[in-house]
């Protein structure tokens, strides 16, 4: 009874977390908007009070932005819990497999060959969907290599050594473009790859949902094979697993969440390989059933609190500081990622 009301209350302090950091994402911008007037209009009580610019910020900008943290901070975190299971590896996230190199890759192309004129979030409605689908091409084609070559690497370490490598490829190739494009397309491509969640519209987000939803039901659905996994391919084999289909799944999977979140909204680092671990110090289980779960909401947590930290400077609360620019989402996301690899490096030596 202790151990059901305990676990009770996590999942309580958990949601009250969630719900607390998504609200945050709306009362707290770059413009200073009273927490009355963000009220009203979130519950449809604003009338000519509020101007047209107020409501357009809220419903058109941090709304968007709020949903597209937590959805990211989700899609990441369980395509990291995907990979560390599938490898057996507790430092293995999203970008080991060379998914987010694909995705920086197909943005590239279209941003350095195209001539520097496309930046995300600042620009016309037909180089934004360039943009998203040079990511998702890139994210798709690497992952459609790594298929191939899970076909002839029986070894799941082997297959984790090729997707190290091919992401160094894709890597060289991004350093060639960038050597080769000019300095407003090396500039744009380098904001593009400091991550913000305030990229993706509200027009945009049904089609950003469906993909990382679609990647989640993937992983709930692969919740029981990676329970066997953990004891090992031969006893997960002898139990009935399909190695070569769940690997394959996991692929997918995975590639299919990091490739929506790197198409929409950059390479975010980090939370995809710290969340997991912080799931398995909270809920202190490995079980799927329950890891699975905590994964997407401690990574909803995690992302809406990164978007949160990024507009801080400029928000006015913080004393001595009055910056009209955002920090960068890859600038904060180390804060909450190295403290959890350190700690899980220094536990297990």
């Amino acid at each position: 009874m202790k151990t059901i009301r305990l676990s009770a209350t996590r999942w309580g302090v958990l949601f009250i977390a969630l719900i607390v950091s998504f609200l945050g994402n709306l009362y707290i911008g770059s413009v200073n908007i009273p927490f009355d007037a963000v009220t009203d209009i979130l519950t449809a009580r604003a009338g000519d009070s509020v101007s047209s610019g107020v409501r357009f910020i809220i419903l058109q900008s941090r709304l968007p932005g709020a949903l597209t943290a937590v959805l990211s901070g989700a899609a990441l975190a369980v395509s990291g819990l995907l990979l560390q299971t599938s490898f057996r590896n507790p430092l293995a996230g999203p970008s080991v497999l060379g998914i987010n190199s694909g995705a920086s890759l197909g943005v590239a192309v279209v941003m350095l060959i195209g001539g520097g004129s496309m930046i995300a979030g600042a620009m016309e409605f037909g180089a934004e969907i360039a943009i998203m689908i040079g990511a998702l091409i890139g994210s798709f084609l690497i992952m459609a290599v790594l298929l191939a070559l899970s076909a002839w690497l029986r070894n799941d370490l082997m297959l984790l050594i090729a997707g190290i490598l091919v992401g160094y490829l894709a890597s060289s190739v991004i350093m060639i473009l960038n050597f080769s494009a000019t300095s407003d397309g090396v500039q744009n491509y380098v904001i593009w790859g400091m991550g913000s969640f305030t990229a993706v519209p509200l027009d945009r987000m049904p089609v950003f949902a469906t993909m990382v939803v679609i990647g989640l039901l993937f992983a709930i659905i692969l919740a029981k094979p990676l329970d066997l996994l953990l004891l090992g391919n031969d006893y997960a084999r002898n139990l009935g697993v399909n190695l070569s289909r769940t690997r394959n799944m996991l692929l997918l999977a995975t590639g299919l969440l990091a490739a929506a979140v790197t198409a929409f909204c950059g390479p975010v680092s980090f939370i995809g390989l710290a969340v997991p671990h912080m799931a398995r110090m909270i809920m202190k289980t490995d079980t799927h059933r329950i890891l699975l779960p905590a994964t997407i909401i401690i990574g909803a947590i995690v992302g809406a609190a990164c978007n949160i930290l990024s507009v801080l400077p400029s928000s006015g609360l913080i004393p001595g500081i009055n910056s009209a620019a955002l920090l960068p989402l890859n600038a904060v996301t180390p804060l909450f990622g190295v403290p959890v690899i350190l700690y899980v490096i220094l536990h297990r030596r």
